[in-house]
């Protein structure tokens, strides 16, 4: 548990593909109340800690969640969020498909990318998704259908290695693995995201898509707040965000 930023309403930590944000059906403990432990511990509070979750971050993934520690700015993040007031930038690893040696290998990512034609360097995505809750998996597609959601996001290359190309993603929607799944519809699965197509997994069973950043106007104070999360310790990770430096 990495705590990225904290003042009296807000506290946001740096996630590992570890941790969960919310208790689920694995029994595992969340962060949500490994926080509130913690802060009851820290700050020596004789009552109850209130700490409000404002939004999800799936378990595989990792990077910035803010945290509301009070009810007014919990109410206030939420409105926020659904009003797409809190701006959310990822980062992400994808194969990188536009290296000549990578589209002449026999990976399924270049072979998609093959066949539709290599994806653009950036470009924006509209999509729309259709949720198989048994599957916990979404499905893109191109055009409308019943029960489908329209999907939009913002992806452009940051950074290359000869195999690897680090992404950054702006989300325009907020949609059951959304990244995840219209990246992968292009031929580009997040790397060791098996659930969309990545031919294998990460050694530490996440996959490599980071909440880089959160920008928002605090619900308080009204000052602009941007949170930045480091990104995992790892070598290809650390390659990559080098390039940026």
């Amino acid at each position: 548990m990495e705590i990225i930023y904290e003042d009296n309403h807000i506290l946001a930590v740096n996630k590992t593909c570890h941790e969960i944000v919310q208790g689920d059906k694995t029994g595992d403990e969340p962060l949500s109340e490994t926080l509130k432990r913690f802060i009851k511990e820290r700050d020596a509070k004789p009552g109850n800690v209130f700490l409000g979750v404002t939004h999800r971050l799936d378990r595989p993934t990792t990077g910035v969640v803010l945290f509301a520690k009070t009810s007014k700015a919990l109410e206030r993040l939420n409105r926020m969020f659904s009003c797409g007031e809190v701006h959310k930038t990822y980062w992400c690893i994808v194969e990188n498909v536009w290296a000549d040696d990578v589209r002449a290998s026999n990976n399924e990512a270049a072979k998609a990318s093959r066949e539709g034609g290599l994806p653009p360097m950036e470009q924006d995505l509209t999509d729309y998704l259709v949720r198989n809750e048994k599957q916990n998996r979404s499905y893109a597609y191109s055009e409308p259908r019943p029960g489908a959601k329209e999907a939009r996001l913002h992806y452009r290359v940051l950074a290359t290695t000869e195999r690897y190309a680090l992404l950054e993603v702006q989300l325009f929607t907020g949609r059951h693995h959304q990244i995840r799944c219209q990246l992968a519809h292009i031929g580009l699965p997040i790397k060791g995201d098996l659930k969309y197509g990545a031919p294998r997994s990460n050694p530490d069973g996440g996959i490599s898509l980071h909440s880089r950043q959160a920008r928002f106007v605090h619900p308080v104070s009204k000052q602009e707040v941007v949170i930045v999360a480091p990104v995992p310790d790892d070598t290809l990770w650390k390659a990559l965000a080098c390039q940026l430096a």
